[in-house]
């Protein structure tokens, strides 16, 4: 059996060399951007980049990804530096990384996805986060099981010749989607408690911190409740969901989740896997989207992740833009562009407290904006039943006497005509809303 291998940077410190394409449509400054990133993947798994290589073309070679003489210029670089690995910036094909191989002998290839699934897996603490990992893992995998086992079958074709490579090579194919399998129905039990345990939530009011990896959510997360999540330097440090209850002002308390970064490039795999852990966002009542307003491509950050949100359904959350930073910012004309253009956006600085009362403010007029909290008072006697609430309303108190229930209920201001059919119907006094 073929032993699956699912860390691609072994040690601390490898040795890396970079390489990516440039094509016509995009400027040198965006590849720039785009393979700084790149290092600081590389440096969050523990590689140390010595050199980097970009090729102007097109489209990337269907063979090699890049050409051939480019990568006789990557291999003089690996020399020069006694480098031991090559990440290159978009995914490979399985045949593109099995050519560079052929052309760079022992030298070890990845691609960006590989480097991020390598991150995730080092990052997952808690066994949600793991599954998830494990699973955009093996579906990465799997099509790159191909030929792994050609030299086990060098036998003549033909009916009765199957050699001994190919039928290993289907094992590890079956062993790999049963494992698969096996993991998507933990993640769908998983998902299932997480809905359950959401429901119970559901007479609170939900913020979630969404945003591009190493915005400073967790650093907002800590401001606002006094927390003491983990800050690092590092691409990624948040993958596991993190919730707390925190008091607005003396009327209202919300629910503030902060969840996984997003990231240019992100691997399908991980978003398909992450699902679970992303429904926080896409049934949240609010989305605080933190922004790195210190970024020279804050705007192209806010374009990624506007587009994640649309791919699980989020994007028709109601969404506040949080710039962060702005004590990094010195030229107060740049945060007054940014204000133009981005109109009922909040400027903050979470690690400095700068601008938290505003943002609190926000997250009220958000609340009232969407949501009534009121008194019914209904009648037994009318043929009332309280399970006639629970689909569109949330019951928050609720007192009784011979005739009358006395609810206190939250609900959103789409459903006022609901409210007012049930009052009509068996109710004694009109809903009388709570300030």
């Amino acid at each position: 059996m073929i032993e699956i291998k699912k860390n691609y940077i072994d040690s601390k410190n490898e040795q890396a060399v970079i390489v990516a394409i440039r094509r016509p449509e995009v400027s040198r400054i965006e590849v720039d951007d785009h393979l700084n990133e790149l290092k600081e993947l590389a440096r969050t798994a523990g590689a140390d980049v010595k050199a980097q290589v970009v090729q102007e073309r097109p489209a990337p070679d269907s063979a090699y990804f890049i050409g051939k003489g480019k990568l006789e210029q990557v291999q003089e670089l690996i020399e020069e530096h006694n480098a031991n690995l090559v990440i290159f910036d978009d995914e490979l094909s399985p045949a593109q990384v099995k050519n560079i191989s052929r052309v760079l002998e022992d030298i070890k290839v990845i691609d960006r996805t590989a480097l991020i699934l390598d991150i995730f897996a080092d990052h997952a603490k808690s066994s949600e986060a793991k599954t998830q990992v494990e699973l955009a893992q093996l579906n990465y995998l799997l099509p790159r099981l191909t030929r792994q086992w050609q030299h086990l079958s060098r036998q003549v074709g033909g009916i009765g010749t199957k050699g001994p490579g190919e039928t290993q090579l289907e094992t590890d194919r079956r062993l790999v989607r049963t494992r698969i399998s096996k993991l998507k129905i933990r993640l769908a039990e998983i998902d299932k408690q997480n809905s359950t345990r959401r429901q119970h939530r559901d007479s609170m009011y939900r913020v979630a911190l969404i945003g591009y990896t190493n915005a400073g959510k967790s650093t907002l997360m800590n401001a606002l409740s006094d927390a003491d999540i983990g800050v690092e330097d590092k691409l990624f440090a948040t993958l596991d969901t993190t919730i707390r209850r925190v008091p607005i002002n003396d009327v209202l308390t919300v629910l503030i989740s902060d969840t996984v970064g997003f990231i240019r490039k992100l691997p399908h795999q991980l978003v398909a896997s992450f699902r679970s852990t992303l429904s926080e966002s896409s049934e949240a009542d609010l989305l605080l989207h933190v922004v790195d307003i210190s970024h020279p491509h804050y705007d192209e950050h806010i374009d990624v992740v506007n587009g994640l949100l649309s791919e699980i359904d989020a994007h028709q959350n109601k969404r506040i833009l949080v710039f962060n930073k702005v004590d990094m910012i010195s030229d107060q004309a740049t945060i007054q562009h940014i204000k133009s253009r981005y109109e009922n956006s909040v400027f903050i600085s979470a690690s400095r407290h700068i601008g938290l009362k505003n943002l609190k403010k926000t997250i009220i007029q958000s609340f009232d904006d969407q949501y009534v909290v009121g008194e019914l008072h209904l009648s037994f006697s009318k043929g009332f039943n309280e399970h006639l609430v629970h689909n569109f309303a949330t019951i928050l108190e609720k007192k009784y006497d011979d005739d009358m229930v006395y609810l206190k209920v939250k609900y959103h201001k789409e459903n006022e005509y609901r409210i007012t059919l049930l009052l009509e119907k068996y109710g004694v006094k009109h809903n009388t809303p709570i300030a």
